[in-house]
């Protein structure tokens, strides 16, 4: 017989026989407090909390691409590549997710978390070959009462900043993510009993020809001359949605939860809070299965599995880049997720111009973009991003800088293990 002692904290011990994981957690004061206190403290995430890549290269690029269904050649095909601006392939800004995707707050443990959205900037291409370092800054924490999950929802609010073997700031997103307690989050139970989309034969001719009609402007340039306000972006399709998706999107993106074996007990080990009981199955595992399993999607209220948060914001930046060409920069991005985009669901992306200005040299367009599933409802509520165009006029992009504070906020960060054994995070 092994000995029990040794493992007795181990959450696979609790789960096992008459003994559930604990799954009524409660937040507390004391954690609220203690999230507070690591605000506006940046620091320099290491290598090793790196959810999946730390560089950039062609055949990184091209499985992330790839799976999230782009069929871009700038960012697959290095002879196309080779006769762009860049000399080479480089990576949609949405690349960066595979670095890290969420910010490092120590968030709620025990608590079940969304990524919900996020603003994004960017400031450089990335080029194959580019390697990254990151920081973090914890922001806001806003406590709202959960229309959907029957108790306090706590939206958290995280900087994460990525920096290039230059020492440069590529892009950094304001990360959005949605904290709710399991048991109130099972209990409300709103996203249950959506039936699944029939296709018919209509159906699917619809759907082959959105793909195979799919514009993408590629190496004929957009020139903000040309662009007025009211012109259409898209429309853009991605779905119906399968567990096929989750596991394509998983080979190019990485995650911060799935390992195996031995390297997954030895995490569990380190949080033990981290693990979802399933009372379906009568089995627990780490949450992220509610992006492959339906039933780990029931047990947090919701009826099928669903895609992931930073997937559709890839979708969406897989829109602007489709329709702005190679010559072009997307500079700012917004996104809010609001339903969950079920097994089956099918998501439209579409867009307008809204707006048509210089700002420092730069050429830009507002574009207001959004995303609808089969049932009207939207995915992603309207949204204005911003892409810099080349112009006849003023001659070809200027890439937007960093703002000051951002700069100086990368310079004072320090290394996550120092502040940590120093009490400062």
């Amino acid at each position: 017989m092994g000995n029990e002692n040794r493992w007795e904290g181990h959450p696979r011990l609790q789960t096992a026989g008459p003994r559930k994981a604990p799954q009524a957690i409660k937040v507390t004061p004391e954690m609220l407090e203690r999230r507070k206190f690591r605000e506006n403290k940046p620091w320099q995430i290491p290598p090793n909390r790196f959810y999946f890549n730390s560089q950039a290269t062609r055949d990184q690029i091209r499985h992330f691409v790839e799976g999230m269904g782009d069929d871009n050649p700038l960012f697959i095909n290095a002879e196309y590549a080779k006769k762009t601006k860049y000399g080479k392939i480089i990576a949609p800004g949405s690349y960066l997710y595979t670095i890290m995707w969420s910010s490092l707050s120590g968030g709620l443990p025990g608590l079940h978390e969304w990524y919900s959205g996020g603003d994004w900037e960017w400031y450089l291409p990335i080029y194959d070959s580019d390697e990254f370092t990151a920081v973090n800054v914890v922001r806001d924490l806003v406590i709202k009462q959960g229309r959907s999950t029957g108790g306090n929802i706590y939206i958290d609010y995280g900087d994460v900043i990525y920096i290039n073997q230059h020492g440069q700031i590529v892009g950094k997103e304001l990360y959005h993510g949605v904290w709710v307690e399991r048991e109130a989050s099972s209990s409300a139970g709103k996203y249950l009993s959506i039936p699944r989309p029939k296709l018919g034969r209509e159906d699917w001719i619809k759907i082959l020809d959105a793909y195979a009609d799919e514009e993408r402007r590629g190496a004929e340039p957009r020139y903000w001359e040309d662009v007025q306000v009211g012109d259409k972006v898209g429309p853009m399709l991605k779905g119906p949605l399968t567990v096929r998706d989750e596991i394509a999107w998983l080979m190019g993106a990485g995650s911060p939860f799935l390992r195996a074996h031995k390297l997954e007990f030895q995490f569990e080990m380190k949080h033990p809070k981290a693990l979802e009981y399933v009372e379906e199955l009568g089995e627990a595992d780490v949450p992220e299965l509610v992006h492959i399993f339906d039933e780990y999607a029931r047990a947090i209220g919701i009826e099928k599995a669903y895609d992931y948060g930073c997937q559709r914001m890839s979708w969406m930046c897989n829109l602007f880049t489709n329709w702005m060409g190679d010559d072009a920069f997307l500079w700012k991005m917004s996104g809010d997720l609001r339903v969950f985009n079920q097994m089956g669901d099918i998501t439209t992306f579409e867009g307008k111009v809204v707006k048509k200005y210089i700002e420092g040299g730069k050429c830009c367009v507002g574009i207001e973009s959004w995303a609808k599933n089969q049932r009207d409802e939207w995915s992603m509520p309207p949204r204005v991003s911003t892409v810099i165009l080349p112009s006849r006029e003023h001659g070809p992009v200027v890439y937007p800088q960093p703002s000051p504070q951002l700069v100086e906020e990368v310079k004072k960060a320090r290394p996550l293990d120092e502040m940590v054994k120093e009490g400062l995070i």
